[in-house]
């Protein structure tokens, strides 16, 4: 296990504060996929999926407040957002339903994840939702149950639920846990947010990626392990995710890495080195350097 990965998981969950009735400083860590291969389609039209899912330490953190009346709200919704389509609103709502719980919450979510980038924010934010309400309402559900569950509201919330980097088949549900090495990544957002039905509905996306064996994945050096095929999608369709790309391309000259796009995009990220010093990004970019972590900062607090 890394000690410096290690240790950036640990500061993320001592600022964790819990009493009786309210829960403060949850973390919703952003997700990368190390790689990411499409092997086929099913009857439905989901798509049959390959990637390894790897937590880093850029997080949303949320607050909750119980209530009793049994109300669900969040207290400072996203500007142009339903509320109705909020993942940390449905989550609860589906929690309450599945386990017949009459009390509520009062949810607080600050964002630092962007939107449409790949990470996994929303995807994140419920299920921190889920595994905290699942302890301040002593509903005592297990977290395969409550990956389940998150299941029914998209398929990167069980692997958040799930708390352990790993590799990952079906549509995102089969989750095997990987270790992997100690690593830091510079991160970029192109300043676009990029719709995940657009990429996977384009007729040009590969479908037919051969799939592999765990073990391969196991064996090979995890940065630099297959491809994400969805990032030839994404960067015919926005040219901002060629920029980032082409930019981080240039820096992995020296670092001697190559860049990848996260998800369905927009993101992309460059593994780097201890003491790698960041220049400042092109003008309408973002950019983090981030830690990967051992395993979702809430899993030690909450480990069945």
């Amino acid at each position: 296990m890394s000690a410096t990965n290690a240790a950036a998981t640990a500061r993320l969950r001592a600022a964790v504060r819990i009493t009786d009735d309210a829960m403060q400083g949850l973390p919703a860590p952003a997700k990368l996929n190390l790689f990411l291969h499409v092997v086929g389609r099913r009857a439905d039209g989901l798509h049959e999926l390959q990637t390894v899912f790897r937590f880093i330490n850029l997080c949303d953190t949320l607050a909750l407040q119980m209530r009793a009346d049994g109300r669900i709200e969040r207290a400072h919704g996203m500007a142009g957002l339903d509320p109705e389509q909020d993942l940390t609103v449905r989550a609860a709502r589906a929690l309450q339903q599945a386990s017949g719980c009459r009390l509520g919450v009062t949810i607080a979510v600050e964002k630092h994840i962007p939107a449409g980038g790949g990470l996994g924010g929303g995807s994140s934010d419920a299920a921190t939702v889920l595994l905290a309400l699942n302890r301040l309402w002593r509903l005592g559900l297990t977290r395969a149950q409550l990956q389940a569950i998150g299941l029914s509201l998209g398929a990167d919330v069980p692997v958040f639920v799930g708390g352990r980097n790993a590799f990952a088949e079906g549509i995102g549900e089969r989750l095997d846990p990987v270790e992997l090495p100690d690593a830091r990544y510079l991160l970029v957002h192109p300043g676009v947010s990029v719709p995940t039905a657009a990429i996977f509905t384009d007729p040009g996306l590969t479908r037919n990626t051969p799939p592999v064996k765990i073990a391969s994945f196991s064996g090979a050096v995890a940065d630099e392990f297959g491809h994400n095929d969805l990032e030839r999608v994404a960067v015919r369709r926005f040219g901002q995710v060629q920029d980032a790309l082409a930019w981080l391309s240039e820096l992995g000259l020296s670092t001697g890495t190559r860049p990848r796009m996260s998800g369905s995009g927009g993101c992309c990220f460059l593994p780097v080195q201890a003491g790698f010093v960041a220049p400042a990004p092109p003008s309408g970019m973002t950019a983090w350097l981030v830690e990967g972590l051992v395993e979702h900062p809430l899993f030690a607090l909450w480990p069945e």
